[in-house]
């Protein structure tokens, strides 16, 4: 009887070990390993040029995937959950973002966790959900999250996801491209992280010049915020090698950081401030450039628990950097109470000198 047990228990090991082995070669042979640019094609595109001297509007607004809406816990952030609670859940955060997109009617949309085909979102397209009520728009997609298999929580696992960054435009689109950041963590936890990048589009001003616009979703939880650090290096660069060439920028998106002027103590909380959340850094200072941001209302919320106003730690982690041709008519972000989200949109109004 010893002797079977003993040859069951390492039959059991070996069999474990060639699963876990095997998954390894899977993940490793399909990462995604995207080129550092990539041109990316301008769907629907149509519109009018932007002029010089005429008001737009600008949304930056970070979905979680329709799945972190107020009742939603996530287990990187310290709580149980990774994917949304329902299919049903899942199209009415949709439907409620959707209608706010309808309702705010921005020149620009910029977008942070789209799902395209993902277990944590029901394998619903939430490009082409979004996409087809905005009939005026053009739209461009590129992947940051790209995995077959992410294998934990262990017992509700995330499974396979296909995400990243949606800008949508009333304006002639001239091109997109995808810029892959800097900054990776070791094998194998990257085959299952997220390839961090941002989307840059070009539009013509009728004075000539061009108009980049640049939707962005930065890291948050690589340890000390090394990996940050070298993507936020990286954008310093493409910034400055932009502005001199006297083109008007506009970067929008989720920073994951407390931004500048901000500070998270004016929102009322029980909870001590998270270890994924750094101060921006006073060394990322691009020549000419000013942020855009409301310090007033929160726009993003701690998950390790379900969302309680006074409980949840707060914070301002999205808004704007834009050059200094670049002026601000007004801002605001707007108090979705996460009903839909763990994030708040922020507007703008901008007008081109």
């Amino acid at each position: 009887m010893g002797k079977k047990i003993l040859k069951t228990i390492v039959t059991l090991v070996l069999l474990a070990v060639a699963i876990a082995g095997g998954f390894l070669l899977y993940i490793t042979l399909s990462d995604y390993k995207p080129a550092e640019v990539i041109e990316i094609t301008s769907e629907n595109n149509k519109g009018q040029l932007i002029e010089q001297g005429v008001p737009f509007t600008v949304t930056t607004f970070n979905i979680g995937y329709a799945g972190l809406d107020k009742k939603q816990d996530f287990f990187m952030d310290g709580g149980k959950k990774s994917r949304s609670s329902s299919k049903n859940q899942t199209i009415s955060n949709l439907d409620s973002i959707s209608s706010f997109m309808k309702t705010n009617q921005s020149n620009f949309f910029l977008l942070q966790e789209v799902d395209a085909r993902s277990s944590r979102s029901y394998h619903i397209n939430e490009i082409d959900y979004l996409a087809k009520p905005l009939e005026d728009y053009s739209y461009a997609f590129a992947y940051n999250y790209k995995v077959a298999w992410v294998p934990v929580p262990i017992f509700n696992p995330m499974g396979s996801v296909q995400s990243g960054l949606l800008t949508f435009s009333t304006f002639k689109n001239k091109s997109n491209q995808r810029y892959d950041l800097p900054g990776k963590e070791s094998w194998p936890i990257q085959q299952l992280e997220l390839d961090r990048a941002f989307i840059e589009s070009r539009f013509e001003v009728n004075n000539g010049k061009e108009l980049i616009v640049i939707n962005l979703h930065l890291s948050a939880f690589d340890e000390g915020g090394k990996i940050r650090k070298q993507q936020l290096d990286y954008l310093a660069a493409f910034l400055e090698k932009e502005n001199g060439k006297g083109n008007y920028i506009i970067v929008g998106g989720d920073w994951n950081h407390a931004l500048p002027g901000t500070t998270p103590d004016r929102f009322e909380t029980t909870q001590a401030w998270p270890e994924w959340l750094q101060q921006f850094p006073e060394d990322f200072k691009p020549s000419g450039f000013k942020w855009m941001v409301d310090d007033s209302i929160a726009t993003v919320r701690t998950l390790d628990v379900a969302y309680t106003e006074g409980v949840n730690f707060r914070a301002v982690i999205d808004g704007f950097l834009v050059s200094s041709n670049v002026d601000k008519i007004q801002l605001q972000s707007t108090d979705l109470a996460f009903e839909h989200s763990d994030h708040n949109p922020v507007t703008a109004e901008f007008i081109l000198r």
